[in-house]
Order: C-alpha cells, then structure tokens, then sequence
C-alpha cells in the first residue's frame, strides 16, 4: 500500500502552507534527504527533504495549492512513510497563493530535450493555464524577475486573448488582490488577537542622550554602530527577565512562564511582516544582538529565513521609528501577552508603547515594566555593563 507524503508542522502559527514547485515528479526516485517540493509557509519558503528512499507515485496538491498540517500532498509508491520529520531547508522565493491550482505541464523543445522551467509564482502558472498562455518568454516583472499574474495577463492581451476585468462602477474599475499564504495567516492571526484577548496600552517617552552620546563615539572610532533598536531588544529582554509575567502566553486558562527570552524583531517586507527571533536575548552581550538582528533582518528580506529563526519567540519588539512615526500602539501576537511599539526619536526624547493581555497583567505591571525599560535605555552604560 502507497505511503502518504503529509504536510508538516514548518512554524509555531502554521495553520497550512503553499505548495510553491514540486522538485520531483510522479515515478521519479529520490533518495534520503533529496528535496521533494518547495512548500511557502506563513514565515519563510522551505524545500521539504524526504527522510528515506523512495518513489513518488501520485502529486495530490498541485502547484499553487495548499494543505493543513498532517494532510496528504503526494503518496509515495515504496519507502517509509515521510511526514512530520521531513526536514525543511532554507530557500528564497516569492509568494504563492493559498488556493488550489492546476499544475503546469511545460512543453519540450522538438528535440527532447527538457526546456528550463520558467520562475513564475503559482497565481501566474494558473492563469496562463487559464489564458492559454505559455510562460516561456515571458519577461517578470516581480522580484529575481518572477513572472507575475499581471505579466500573464499583458501577454494574453498582446496576444489577442481577452483578459477579463472587474466591471466599473461608481468606485470606478475594481482590482482584486488576492492574499499571500504569509498575508493571509498574518490576517487570520491579527482577528485572532484583536478579538479574543483583551488589551491595554502604557505609554513613555525615554531620554536617548547617552545612547546617541555613545553612537556617535562609536563611529568616530570606525566600531561598528548597534543600532538603537539593538539597545532596545537588550533592554527589553532584560526587563522581561526581571518581570518574567511578560514572558509567558494564556493557555486554557493558567499562564506559562517561560525560562528563555526570546525577542521576536518584527521586519518589514515588500509584502508581508516577518518576526524573526533572537533567542537568548537577555543573556546575549550588544554586539552580538546587533549582529544577529542585523543578519535575522537580511535574510527576513531575501524569504531565507529558517524556520527554526521563526519560532518560539517570547516578546516582540516592533519599531517603526525608521518611517518618522513618533507613536502607535502595536496589536499583540498570540500566544505572546505583549508586544513593545517603538516611536522615532523627536529630538533626544523616543516613545515607547507596550500593549498588554489584561489576563495575564494589570496596568501597574505595564508602568512597571515601561518603568524599568526607561531606566535601562536612560543609563546604557549600566545596560551594557549587565549591573543594576
């Protein structure tokens, strides 16, 4: 009997992944830890590598489709079964959409020999199966010169093949986008956070002096500058270690307080949020946060972030300083009962918002933890040194 291939557990909010191209195919045999498909999960693209020897026998979720945790993608015709220990591998790539799609068939030149297989995201291989279009030839558009929906669509249109488009209206003409795998789980998340945990917000500026003192003698020395939010993921994992009722998550209703820090660094990408961790935070000297914060945000850019880079984070820190925003309040990432929103700087003076689960703590908890942050940030020297 054909084992089954299932789709394995690849991030702590994985819900269900995207099958972004299949590195094999049906009859084809692989052998231990040869890489079976290239799965887009909600925080990073991953190729899936078979754990034994084996034949694959039939695909189940095509290109552009996806699968929830533990159901079949492919069956394999011999072999142990591969499942939730297939181990995932960094790989860059762009985003592939959630739905399920008809794989592509290429074409092969006259003489044989096999053609090389066009870069196009999964939304774009299904709508030149439905145009009719052949993706050979098509310049991308999108990142690395991905071939995109929209250059599906020009190509049919400059071929003669109607492309249909939303009727106008009084908006005018409607332009649907569809979600990412990543931008969708990061709004399945976000519902989840807004609607099932209750919040609060403690607000308060902090006196930069002496941290923008010790920069700028930093670069007159040609060292190496942490950048201000290294400071603050020091001085946060130090407050958490402190307060450790920030270190925890709500589970059915009792807390878990956990030993380790681990700061969560949110970074933005062209189309999605991404949350890598430094792990250890509170124990880890600032040169190496910058360092790692300076590497987890490169690779968060690039989609080669590992999965294990995106698990179990504690905290998260997320600075928007960076865009000229003195102030936000940042919504909460489940099962984390707080997250840290960092303001730019307006002179010498930076705001600094914690939003809170009141399940877990109360207002005079958050003045306290905002209390002891400030005094951190206020005396660097004392931060750095690891005194009180």
């Amino acid at each position: 009997m054909a084992q089954q291939l299932t789709m394995p557990k690849l991030s702590d909010s994985m819900a269900e992944a995207a099958i972004v191209r299949w590195l094999v195919s049906p009859g084809d045999t692989f052998e231990r830890g040869q890489g079976l498909v290239e799965v887009e999960t909600d925080k990073a693209t991953v190729v899936y590598e078979a754990e034994a020897a084996g034949t694959l026998d039939s695909i189940l979720v095509p290109e552009g489709g996806s699968a929830a945790i533990g159901e079949p993608i492919a069956t394999l015709a011999n072999g142990s079964e591969n499942g939730s220990e297939a181990r995932p591998t960094p790989k860059a790539a762009a985003s592939a959409q959630p739905r399920p799609a008809p794989a592509v068939t290429e074409r092969r030149p006259v003489d044989g020999a096999p053609r090389e297989r066009p870069n196009a995201t999964p939304v774009a291989r299904r709508s030149a199966v439905e145009l009719g279009v052949s993706l050979h030839g098509i310049a991308g558009t999108g990142p690395g010169g991905r071939i995109t929906r929209e250059d599906v669509e020009h190509a049919a249109a400059a071929a003669g093949e109607p492309v249909s488009s939303p009727a106008a209206a009084g908006k005018g003409a409607v332009e649907t986008i569809e979600l990412t795998t990543t931008q969708a789980t990061i709004a399945r998340r976000m519902v989840e956070s807004a609607t099932t945990i209750p919040v609060f917000s403690v607000s308060a500026d902090v006196d930069l002096s002496l941290i923008a003192a010790l920069r700028a003698g930093a670069r007159e020395e040609g060292v190496d500058v942490p950048s201000i939010n290294d400071f603050v993921v020091m001085a946060a994992a130090r407050t958490l270690r402190e307060l450790p009722r920030f270190n925890s998550s709500y589970v059915e209703g009792k807390v878990e307080c956990y030993a380790r820090v681990n700061v969560g660094v949110a970074v933005a990408t062209d189309d999605a949020l991404l949350v890598p961790v430094v792990f250890d935070a509170d124990r880890r000297p600032l040169d190496e946060i910058a360092a790692e914060t300076r590497r987890l945000a490169d690779a968060a850019r690039s989609r080669s972030l590992q999965p294990a880079d995106l698990r179990d984070a504690t905290f998260t820190v997320s600075n928007l300083g960076m865009f000229g925003i003195s102030s936000f309040t940042a919504i909460i990432d489940p099962p984390q009962v707080a997250i840290l929103a960092v303001g730019g700087l307006r002179g010498e003076l930076m705001t600094v918002t914690l939003t809170c689960d009141h399940r877990v703590v109360y207002g005079t908890d958050g003045a306290r933890f905002l209390s002891r942050l400030r005094e951190l940030l206020e005396r660097p020297l004392v931060l750095i040194g690891g005194g009180r």
